[in-house]
């Protein structure tokens, strides 16, 4: 969040988590308040992230629902940690839908990622980033707030090198490329800064070319966040214009994952996909 207040993502993912422990152990809300002698109006306050839980609560929950081993550990670390804000929370004027997904990335493991007009945010350069966010934001925010917005696009990109590799697995249709974003010269730079990144041991970029025609990718951009250990399931992020959609029940995301290993596989190669991108450079 930005407002300084309301819960994290931390915590509304805890919330999520112990709604399903509840349900895998055949437990309606009733049954558990009764069985932790809580009223159900709590039960249901936790797993709608209305309240917090507290340590004591929340071992009593996961001693209900049969929770042990790393699992507990995880959800007992997620919880202490549930209150922490990031660097992303000195931004006070980034939209909530942005901030929170920007505490999402954060957290992930893993980013497997289809992008359809334009190169990912964790790749692109200082001066194609600028083009893009000048673009998207029309006349609506001042110069001062498009700077703002470049250096967190590029603050995000820390990702990449932090001590836990982030991996990074982009799909990018041959249309992003040919997308001459910010005159020549700026899409050449891009395109060269992609071919270094592709270097990196944590990152795989790989091309879908124009001539394959319709596939499950061509309605709209989407990432599949996944997440360290055993607490957490997989998120799926779809961002439009004005909001952004995070799907989270099992058979969406699923659905959403085995889209982007079609996409992976009808994709070039890495090493095709990189003679690519260095074609389009020397063109520009």
């Amino acid at each position: 969040m930005t407002d300084g207040h309301g819960p994290t993502v931390r915590r509304r993912r805890l919330a999520a988590e112990l709604r399903k422990l509840r349900e895998r152990a055949g437990l309606s809300g009733d049954q558990a308040a009764e069985a932790l002698g809580w009223s159900p109006s709590k039960v249901s306050r936790i797993e709608t992230c209305r309240v917090g839980v507290t340590a004591k609560d929340l071992g009593r929950a996961l001693d209900l629902y049969q929770v042990t081993g790393a699992k507990r550990d995880a959800l007992l670390t997620l919880a202490r940690t549930a209150k922490q804000r990031g660097w992303w929370d000195t931004y006070d004027s980034l939209p909530t839908d942005y901030a929170n997904y920007i505490e999402l990335e954060a957290e992930a493991s893993y980013l497997k990622r289809y992008d359809l007009l334009l190169v990912h945010g964790l790749l692109q350069t200082e001066k194609y980033a600028r083009a893009v966010i000048r673009s998207t934001l029309m006349s609506l925010v001042s110069a001062q707030e498009i700077d703002r917005r470049v250096d967190v696009r590029l603050t995000r990109q820390g990702l990449l090198h932090r001590p836990e590799l982030l991996q990074l697995w982009v799909v990018m249709d041959e249309a992003a490329l040919r997308r001459v974003v910010g005159g020549p010269k700026v899409m050449r730079e891009q395109c060269e800064h992609l071919l270094a990144r592709a270097e990196m041991p944590n990152v795989t970029i790989q091309v879908l070319p124009n001539s394959l025609g319709a596939h499950p990718g061509a309605v709209a951009a989407f990432t599949v966040l996944g997440f360290p250990g055993t607490y957490d399931s997989d998120v799926v992020y779809v961002e439009t214009m004005t909001s952004s959609l995070y799907v989270e029940g099992d058979a969406d995301v699923h659905r959403y994952s085995l889209a982007f290993d079609r996409l992976r596989a009808m994709a070039l190669g890495p090493d095709e996909s990189l003679s690519m991108i260095a074609e389009v450079a020397e063109s520009l």
